[in-house]
């Protein structure tokens, strides 16, 4: 069966808005066993909207925006228009808008009632996430499905209401197997790989790293090209799965009981806060500094003022002056410092925007290494704490990294 996505909203078209939903959905069709054949996004315009729905020709649609309580959320005016149907006031909605409101100890405006309007005949998937539920209706031989442009109250309707909709539809699906690497770029993984038979694989690069994914459909799983793959780039395999390295090195510190503490510089407080999102980091997260200045590594890690002098802030000598720093500051097991220079000012010849040495101080030792990051100064900042991150993760494993003394 074929699919096609509609995003909606004048903040999409113009970029005010990364798209993110058109990249989720049709990933996620694809992973059910439908042949994505167009992705359109039109503006909160009435002709636009029409348009994109008139033109459809696939056996399942999925629309995201436009179902707000303001006028310019047209999308179920409309589609109703467009395909012949009434809208219909759902009371069961209306009173659960009106619970979410009194839940926040607030009445509920009289705008949100346009929330409540839906076609004759539709299937109300209920938002936990939002008051705008997403809608399932059959037309003919088609199937459509309205949800909000908010990605997590999208996101969260396909996965808990559509998803098991779209199964039954699909009658099969595509599988796949992610195996997500840092510390390499597409080129050099590809070359390591390009004697298999790459006809089911996809590289997926990113801030991150490249994401390999491999796809077969249910009696196909290619195994042995899987543990290929994994052999091949295993020092570059940081997961399988959607997890992420923040995750990873969570799991590997838990897994040892043991806490780290971090020093940052460049990054800017960056490596601690992806730490945190993680829930539960509080097992193994122990505290955080952001030591910017040469004044603030001195007194807070203890790092030597002649040091910095010597080396400057920006050196292997200093980075491993502030993971030993926080590490014994805080009484931690592992002491991560991070400094470099993130741009774009403050580059020169022989330090160049984007150079960053990262410190691991552990029970076994002390790590560093030097990276040369391109790119913007918040992709450089995140590049960083990528590669922070990735270095805890190999010397928690190995041990094997170089070690300056």
């Amino acid at each position: 069966m074929t699919a096609e996505v509609i995003t909606i909203g004048d903040e999409l078209v113009t970029g005010l808005v990364v798209n993110s939903n058109s990249a989720y959905l049709g990933r996620r069709l694809t992973e059910l066993g439908f042949r994505v054949v167009r992705v359109t996004s039109v503006g909160d315009g009435q002709e636009e909207i029409a348009g994109a729905f008139r033109s459809v020709s696939s056996d399942v649609v999925v629309a995201t925006g436009g179902l707000g309580p303001t006028p310019d959320d047209r999308t179920k005016d409309v589609f109703a228009d467009v395909v012949g149907m009434r809208l219909l006031l759902d009371e069961g909605v209306l009173e659960g808008i009106r619970r979410r409101f009194a839940h926040r100890g607030m009445e509920m405006p009289q705008s949100n009632v346009r929330q409540a309007m839906v076609p004759e005949g539709s299937e109300v998937l209920p938002n936990r996430w939002g008051t705008a539920p997403g809608l399932y209706i059959q037309v003919d031989n088609r199937h459509f499905f309205l949800l909000p442009g908010v990605p997590r109250e999208m996101k969260g309707i396909f996965e808990e209401s559509v998803v098991s909709i779209l199964r039954e539809l699909s009658g099969r699906a595509i599988h796949y197997v992610l195996l997500r690497t840092t510390g390499i770029g597409e080129s050099a993984l590809y070359e390591k790989l390009s004697d298999l038979d790459l006809e089911k694989v996809t590289f997926l690069p990113g801030l991150e790293g490249v994401d390999i994914r491999v796809m077969w459909e249910e009696d196909d799983r290619p195994s042995a090209l899987v543990e290929e793959i994994r052999r091949r780039a295993w020092e570059f395999v940081y997961a399988e799965g959607e997890e992420g390295m923040e995750e990873v090195v969570g799991r590997l510190l838990k897994r040892r009981s043991w806490r780290i503490a971090t020093a940052e510089s460049c990054t800017g407080g960056l490596i601690g806060h992806r730490i945190t999102e993680v829930p539960g980091s509080s097992d193994y997260f122990e505290r955080g500094v952001v030591a910017y200045s040469n004044r603030a590594k001195v007194e807070l890690l203890d790092v030597p003022e002649k040091l910095i002098r010597k080396h400057g802030a920006v050196s292997p000598q200093v980075a491993k002056a502030m993971a030993k720093g926080i590490k014994e500051r805080s009484g931690a097991e592992v002491g991560l410092g991070v400094t470099g220079i993130a741009g774009p000012t403050g580059g020169s010849p022989r330090k160049p925007v984007g150079l960053v040495y990262i410190g691991v101080a552990m029970p076994e030792g002390v790590w560093v290494r030097e990276f040369r990051f391109v790119g913007e100064r918040s992709q450089i900042k995140f590049r960083a704490s990528q590669a922070a991150l990735d270095l805890v993760r190999r010397a928690i494993l190995s041990g094997e990294e170089a070690k300056i003394e």
